[in-house]
């Protein structure tokens, strides 16, 4: 049976608190978004159910893992960090460290970085803010979680990139380039039946937990409203049209 997955955004960072901070690279949590994790921690209902940990490789969302699920890593739960779910974007801010830092920044932290490949960090080929890249890292992510043996995980991950995880992109709006807060959490199954895009809906306890009564969009109205929000994301530079890759390679 494929796990439960519980999705995060990262606590408050640096670069959330202006856009001018969005020039700093793999920026940290700031005192605020430390004290997030601790309130994470504290309202979490499903610490005892969770048998893998997994985290965007950035700075942010490793410190967020750690911090918040410190229950889960005291009995010995894993820690992955996952390439794939790297925020979307190639601003600095959304750039992670290259591996050679990273190893040495969390030295002495459970954290697992033997997934990362050296180019993790390029932001190009596979790694390009792109759309079809980033559907494309997503489905792996996705693909990558079902086929797991555990029954519950967490995916700490950003904003922007929950949106493709979850291919929902209701609420996109509300906050700056997402619809989740930091350290907001919810809850997906795997849907039967679609093991080649490995699609996840929201649980029905997750969607009551957070109070959202609007029925879900059926999968045109996500495909429309996925359309529209991609085009103001390229112009507010969180991602790049496959147009201007052509455009680069010609």
């Amino acid at each position: 049976m494929a796990p439960i997955i519980h999705l995060v955004r990262h606590a408050q960072a640096v670069h959330n608190l202006t856009t001018l901070n969005h020039g700093m690279h793999d920026p940290a949590l700031t005192p605020h978004g430390e004290n997030q994790c601790l309130e994470l921690q504290s309202k979490f209902p499903h610490h005892d159910s969770v048998d893998l940990l997994v985290c965007s490789p950035l700075q942010r969302t490793i410190q967020t893992t750690l911090l918040a699920f410190d229950p889960e890593i005291s009995r010995g739960v894993q820690c992955v960090a996952l390439p794939e779910v790297q925020e979307t974007s190639d601003l600095p801010c959304d750039t992670g460290s290259n591996l050679a830092k990273l190893k040495d920044m969390f030295k002495d932290k459970p954290v697992d970085l033997t997934l990362l490949p050296e180019d993790w960090d390029s932001k190009v080929g596979k790694w390009a803010p792109e759309q079809e890249a980033i559907e494309r890292r997503c489905r792996d992510a996705r693909q990558w979680l079902k086929t797991r043996g555990e029954k519950a995980i967490v995916v700490v991950t950003h904003g922007g990139l929950l949106h493709y995880l979850t291919e929902d992109w209701a609420g996109c709006e509300e906050f700056q380039g997402t619809g989740w807060e930091n350290t907001e959490f919810r809850s997906f199954c795997f849907v039967d039946g679609d093991n080649e895009n490995a699609s996840m809906e929201e649980t029905t306890e997750s969607r009551k937990r957070r109070g959202y009564k609007d029925k879900p969009m059926t999968k045109e109205e996500r495909t429309q409203l996925r359309k529209t929000v991609t085009k103001t994301w390229q112009t507010q530079g969180y991602e790049k049209s496959n147009r201007v890759k052509d455009m680069k390679t010609d």
